[in-house]
């Protein structure tokens, strides 16, 4: 089963979200994929991160901090295997959120000595 993004090329396999690490190279960002998986034989939960490059089609604009959607597709070059398929987040809102979150915490009064 495969599907098609706005740039027709085939998605197929394995489909993650992520947060752009790089966006130096281009038409091509680094995604930086966080995972938790759970070990029974310690009954704990075992964080890993994984980089993967991703090609960004031309109908994107992609910048540091973005969370995207990626999809597996044919190998574009020598590391690239993934497309951009979606902006999730802009790194720009993002922060807009938490500085509004930060507003509406409690201050806490300093005591004077």
């Amino acid at each position: 089963m495969s599907v098609k993004n706005k740039n027709s090329l085939p998605v197929r396999g394995n489909v993650f979200d992520g947060r752009v690490i790089s966006a130096k190279a281009p038409k091509t960002v680094t995604v930086l994929r966080d995972t938790v998986h759970y070990v029974s034989k310690y009954e704990r939960y075992k964080k890993s991160r994984s980089k993967v490059k991703a090609h960004v089609p031309d109908n994107f604009a992609v910048n540091e901090g973005d969370v995207v959607r990626i999809g597996e597709t044919r190998k574009i070059s020598k590391t690239k295997n993934f497309v951009v398929m979606q902006i999730l987040q802009k790194a720009a809102e993002k922060r807009l959120i938490e500085d509004i979150k930060e507003e509406e915490k409690p201050k806490k009064k300093e005591d004077k000595k």
